[in-house]
């Protein structure tokens, strides 16, 4: 099935989801969430100080990641633009993701000033290299968009939520609990706009699925050091490869989308369902391996301990 009529086809299934979408979500307000006071003394004119606001290294690398993908969305608005846009649902759509994501980059950049966890020059430099590049992933296909964005959207959550989580700051986990909770209904949304490809036309969406499984990796093509922050995200449990396989991989594409259960394949689609369904058994044991050796490792540290 080509793009223009995967887009004909499930364009009710797209405003279905939209309006599911506009009654679920509630309004919020970004500068509600900010620790204001904590800014109320603040020198712009002084040197970064870390000491301000103590943390480990891979929660300030795992906040500029974070912030630095929020703040590329003109060119993930372009990218999915291009896909679909217009006035009916599809475009309704894009504009509205739009608007939810750029509240995403206000609300973190505001509390990373005023707590001032992060150089503040050091991240507007980066801000600069990063949206310059405009360096994003363009997948192929209308499935291939939707299935990209589906898991894309659900990593992001995850890294956001986690990183809330080990922030030890009322105010920072509530920031990145909000806005996980936005990208958690927009990866309900391309989540099962995916599942509506897989009805209309099961052997292209399944050979997108292949492709965006195999090759998927977190938005960060463009950030400064990013191999090293994200490396340190992972050491420290934010986003590694046990919870993209866990709470991704598994629940998503083996069950939600049961990849396994999809009948009248072509042979092209089945050879891409069986790599795929391979990619991810072969993943699964290395993030048994991974979370072996950390257990065994707290063990040892713990009978150090004592």
């Amino acid at each position: 099935m080509s793009d223009e009529l995967f887009l004909r086809e499930l364009e009710p299934k797209a405003a279905e989801l939209l309006e599911r979408h506009l009654h679920s979500s509630k309004e919020w307000f970004p500068h509600k969430f900010v620790p204001w006071a904590k800014g109320a003394e603040l020198d712009v004119e002084a040197d970064w100080d870390p000491r301000a606001f103590p943390l480990p290294d891979a929660i300030r690398s795992a906040l500029f990641v974070n912030l630095l993908t929020e703040d590329n969305l003109p060119y993930y608005y372009a990218t999915i633009n291009r896909v679909f846009s217009g006035d009916e649902a599809w475009g309704e759509w894009n504009r509205r993701w739009t608007a939810e994501e750029g509240r995403h980059a206000i609300v973190i950049r505001d509390y990373l000033t005023v707590t001032q966890a992060i150089d503040p020059v050091d991240l507007e430099r980066a801000r600069m290299a990063q949206v310059s590049g405009g360096m994003v992933p363009e997948p192929e296909t209308v499935p291939d968009t939707f299935a990209y964005v589906a898991l894309q959207e659900l990593a992001t959550r995850i890294a956001h939520r986690n990183t809330g989580k080990m922030l030890d700051d009322p105010a920072g986990y509530a920031v990145m609990a909000r806005v996980a909770t936005d990208e958690n209904f927009h990866y309900l949304f391309y989540r099962d706009m995916t599942a509506a490809c897989l009805e209309a036309d099961p052997s292209t969406t399944m050979m997108a699925i292949d492709r965006q499984v195999r090759d998927f990796e977190m938005p960060g093509t463009g950030i400064a050091n990013f191999e090293v922050h994200s490396r340190a995200i992972a050491d420290a449990g934010i986003y590694d490869i046990p919870l993209h396989y866990e709470q991704i991989l598994v629940p998503v594409v083996m069950r939600h989308w049961d990849i396994e259960s999809l009948t009248g394949l072509s042979p092209e689609a089945e050879q891409a369902r069986e790599r795929c369904i391979k990619y991810i058994g072969r993943l699964g044991k290395v993030a048994n391996r991974i979370t072996e050796k950390r257990a065994e490792k707290m063990a040892m540290a713990e009978a150090t301990a004592s």
